[in-house]
């Protein structure tokens, strides 16, 4: 199969090179895809220099699936010109993720819903992925009422100039150009992406809006405080649910362990539970501290870590292209 990576030379599209090798994706030709400054770079895939091509070049090689993670102006603009041309776009950034003619895919949850007429599939928001494997079949078994959600988020969420900043900082480097608005070094900022009227981030938002569109429930109450930290490996979340119904503790164990994709580490005394560090370069979805909720009944606690470049992007978007290759939702009209 031919596959295009928009935004080859970017942290998750370098990622992205990386999982489609390691998981073997049945790659007949790789496109490296990237804006004007960059073509003529060479990216590596599967011990190969690849040349990075420009956008016109990757539409008129008609790759059978292009997997973006060029931005969401980016996206915009052309994955509706990739979609007229009969690629299916897995898009990375937000642009299409509340488009309500788009489906929105974590595939261990809704990817059943996938036809050959969806030519722009959404990846949701980094923080959200991690955090609904867990919720869903949670939801299945008790019905979720309301979920309270603060994020612990890795630099690596905003990009590589992100984590030059951080080490530059770390360095005693207080001149390269900043990122954020403050010090991220030996600091915390309760700040990701842009404020919105209502006091909340636009990271806060989507985690509330993308859960219910995923979870294909509305009245699932969500509500998040989304912060960064200066750690790389892995965003990590404090997750309180209320559930409508009661539950047992060890069921709860034994249905995240049985879980596709999750994997529960919850050995408080041996001081075994999810961290960045050790989720780091991994593809699962880790879960401990789960215990109740005493000041409120029917209610529950968890701590969520994954490692946002894979679970949180890459893999989660070759996850997807995997499952449209399977069951072969993808292909290029054939000029008569």
């Amino acid at each position: 199969m031919k596959i295009a990576v928009v935004g080859a030379t970017g942290l998750v599209g370098g990622e992205i090179l990386k999982v489609l090798e390691e998981r073997n994706f049945p790659v007949t030709e790789l496109l490296a895809v990237a804006s004007e400054r960059s073509v003529g770079k060479e990216v590596t895939f599967k011990g190969k220099q690849v040349k990075v091509i420009g956008f016109e070049e990757a539409i008129a090689a008609k790759p059978e699936i292009a997997i973006f993670s060029a931005g969401g102006s980016t996206s915009l603009e052309l994955a509706p010109r990739f979609a007229e041309a009969g690629i299916t776009v897995v898009d990375n950034s937000s642009a299409w993720r509340m488009d309500p003619t788009k489906k929105l895919v974590v595939p261990e949850i809704n990817a059943t819903e996938l036809t050959k007429e969806d030519k722009i599939i959404a990846n949701p928001n980094c923080s959200t992925i991690q955090m609904v494997v867990v919720l869903n079949p949670l939801h299945k078994k008790y019905k979720i009422k309301r979920v309270v959600v603060s994020t612990y988020q890795s630099v690596t969420g905003t990009g590589k100039a992100a984590v030059d900043q951080l080490f530059s900082e770390r360095a005693g480097d207080h001149s390269k150009g900043k990122v954020y608005p403050h010090q991220i070094d030996l600091n915390v900022l309760p700040h990701i992406d842009v404020f919105l009227d209502n006091g909340y981030t636009k990271e806060e938002m989507k985690m509330t809006n993308e859960t219910k569109k995923i979870m294909s429930d509305d009245s699932i109450a969500v509500t998040a405080t989304t912060v960064r930290i200066p750690t790389i490996g892995g965003h990590s979340e404090a997750v309180n649910i209320e559930f409508e119904n009661e539950f047992d503790l060890a069921e709860v164990r034994q249905i995240l362990a049985d879980t596709e994709g999750v994997v529960v580490q919850d050995d408080p005394k041996n001081a075994l539970y999810p961290m960045p560090l050790t989720a780091h370069g991994k593809d699962e979805t880790f879960v401990g501290r789960i215990r109740r909720d005493e000041s409120q009944a029917k209610t529950l606690n968890l701590w969520i870590v994954a490692d946002n470049l894979r679970k949180g992007a890459a893999t989660n978007a070759v996850q997807i292209a995997e499952f449209l290759a399977k069951n072969e939702l993808v292909g290029v009209p054939q000029e008569a």
